[in-house]
């Protein structure tokens, strides 16, 4: 098969990697990883409810109480790479249950924070140990499984990702309901502790203990190099609320240059036989890799950002409550999670068919949603666009489920870690660009015209724009499978023209 050839467009050769024996605890082990990825995906929305009653109990300034947000998040998309490849070349296990149990104890100590500074440094912690989890979750399914049961269990961990974005909001308000009090805040931290303790201790029975891969040899400057070139693109971005985009602009270049040269460097180590960071073959050889890296992070420019908007939409245009604001969007959250478990099912069948419709289903959901929105009464504009929004979330669970699966599918198991940090890290960073500039939006339409709902249409029409780049990527993939032809399958680890050895993985 050419290079050329869509991934996912049928069942990919993983079906038939020789040497492998299904582990008996395999759905167990998953099940444990899965609520740890939910609780550390989790965390970067549920807190956003809770910032108001945070920064009048520490008696922090906007720009302080704004980082416990970004913080996690930008500390949470530095570590991914790094992680990764540590995963593969130290054991997934391993890191898995050290950055499960930093996770545990750095939220005990954000729920015991008794100031600003602290409970932001513990949040910064706190991101660092589940930027170091989340890529072990999908390099285990790669390990744990293969053929149409490696579909079904991405789909598990598509529908998680997906629900703990959408549900946050709501979650978030419901805990904040049943712990009244001044601080009753900090119970959004303390209920991660007794789920990881009982995540690590299951962990321990269940995770597959591997061998070291390779050496154990992590390239030192591919580290320093893509963390500062991620820290750049991100950091304005983090700073947004505080003017960080236009007093910052000038760390956006700089970041790309920086990136550049981590590019270079990777291929130099790759040309000299030595162990690179970041394979750069995974983008150019392993079919499907670098379009579905392209279409996740175009998605979730939109997908991320939608939800700060409706919140703000929902408390400050119609005074719903926390939870209230959470419980309009749940219509989303419902379909995301039904059919991110079906889709896992179909994908060998459809392949990136089943992208497309997705994002057709995203894009009719949240666009009719911004029409009723805007022009329904509002006492009954919520129930009217709750059919819109499940439209909507079925469509989201047929993109982030399928998406990961083709993505990672042909990537040889020994680089699943690192290939999904450079995934996941491309989903960060296009998180962090839609949560910065769609509430951004927002505020400045809100500014000039005082209209909550013009300000709603506009935010929801930038997401939409993203959301209609990631799917022109995806047809134009499809339709490239549907053209080449595929005269025979190769083995996962034969890459076309520039085999992967496994001691450079």
């Amino acid at each position: 098969m050419t290079a050329a050839t869509s991934a996912g467009d049928g069942p990919g050769p993983d079906a038939r990697e020789t040497g492998y024996e299904p582990d008996p605890h395999r759905w167990r082990a998953l099940w444990v990883t899965l609520v740890a990825g939910f609780m550390s995906l989790l965390d970067v929305t549920i807190v956003a409810v809770a910032l108001p009653t945070v920064q009048r109990d520490l008696h922090a300034s906007p720009a302080q109480v704004q980082w416990v947000v970004s913080g996690y998040a930008l500390t949470f998309a530095l570590a991914l790479v790094t992680a990764g490849r540590l995963g593969d070349a130290l054991g997934r296990r391993r890191i898995f249950l050290l950055a499960l149990g930093g996770f545990v104890v750095f939220s005990a100590a954000c729920g015991a924070a008794p100031d600003i500074t602290l409970l932001v440094a513990a949040r910064l912690a706190q991101g660092l140990a589940a930027g170091f989890m989340a890529p072990q979750n999908s390099a285990l399914i790669q390990q744990l499984f293969r053929g149409a049961e490696r579909g079904r269990a991405f789909g598990l961990f598509g529908a998680t990702v997906g629900i703990s974005s959408a549900t946050g909001p709501v979650l978030g308000g419901a805990v904040l309901a049943l712990a009244s009090g001044p601080q009753g805040w900090r119970w959004i931290f303390y209920v991660n502790v007794p789920i990881g303790i009982l995540a690590v201790l299951l962990g321990r029975r269940l995770l597959p203990r591997t061998r070291r891969s390779g050496r154990g040899h992590v390239d030192l400057p591919g580290v320093l190099l893509l963390g500062t070139g991620v820290l750049g693109l991100m950091y304005p971005l983090v700073q947004a609320d505080s003017g960080g985009i236009g007093r910052l602009w000038w760390l956006f270049p700089a970041g790309a240059v920086v990136l550049a040269v981590f590019v270079r460097w990777q291929r130099r180590l790759v040309a000299r036989d030595a162990q690179p960071l970041l394979d750069p073959r995974l983008f150019t050889t392993v079919r499907g890799y670098a379009v579905g890296a392209g279409i996740g992070t175009l998605y979730f420019i939109g997908f991320s950002g939608v939800w700060l908007v409706f919140a703000l939409f929902y408390q400050h245009g119609l005074g719903f409550s926390p939870l209230r604001s959470g419980l309009a969007v749940t219509p989303f959250a419902l379909g995301s999670a039904g059919a991110a478990v079906v889709a896992g099912r179909l994908v060998d069948r459809f392949g990136r068919l089943l992208t497309v419709c997705g994002l057709l289903g995203v894009v009719a959901g949240l666009g009719t949603t911004a029409l009723l929105l805007r022009f329904a009464p509002l006492g009954i504009a919520p129930w009217v666009a709750a059919p819109a929004l499940f439209l909507g979330g079925v469509g989201s669970g047929f993109v982030v489920s399928p998406n990961i699966t083709m993505t990672l599918r042909e990537v040889p198991v020994r680089m699943a870690g690192a290939a999904g940090g450079a995934l996941q890290t491309g989903q960060r960073l296009g998180a962090a660009v839609g949560t910065a500039a769609l509430p951004g939006l927002f505020y400045v339409v809100l500014d000039r015209s005082g209209d909550h709902r013009g300000a709603l249409v506009t935010a929801l029409g930038a997401a939409l724009a993203g959301m209609v780049a990631s799917l022109a990527l995806a047809v134009s993939d499809w339709r490239r499978g549907r053209r080449a032809r595929r005269p025979h399958r190769t083995c996962p680890d034969e890459v076309p023209h520039q085999p992967v050895h496994a001691e450079q993985a």
